[in-house]
């Protein structure tokens, strides 16, 4: 078990790069959301016939499309454990590797 400073120093790390990913993802998601926003309210006034935003149709649509698919990737990674064990594959890549160098 480890020190009370060592917890201490631990859980106050946890903590910095919790807030630093936050951070982060706040400085990169909040403009892209704010583009994908307006485009997507140039999409509905389309939608809705207004013919000032038909330019948006295609770019509105490849971004819903490449988001869905990216979110389907994501949702099946998650059910099917790839995010379980991250270091698995870089320890199977080097007991590979070491496998092979022992054949020859």
């Amino acid at each position: 078990m480890g020190t009370p400073s060592t917890k201490n120093k631990s859980t106050t790390a946890a903590t910095l790069s919790t807030w630093m990913t936050v951070g982060l993802a706040l400085l990169i998601l909040v403009p892209s959301m704010y583009g994908f926003v307006g485009k997507f309210l140039e999409f509905i006034h389309v939608f809705k016939g207004e013919s000032d935003g038909a330019f948006a149709i295609a770019p509105m649509l490849n971004y819903t499309l490449a988001t869905l698919g990216f979110m389907a990737l994501m949702i099946w990674a998650i059910f099917n454990g790839m995010f379980h064990d991250i270091e698995q594959p870089k320890e199977t890549m080097l007991e590979n590797e070491e496998r092979f160098d022992n054949r020859t």
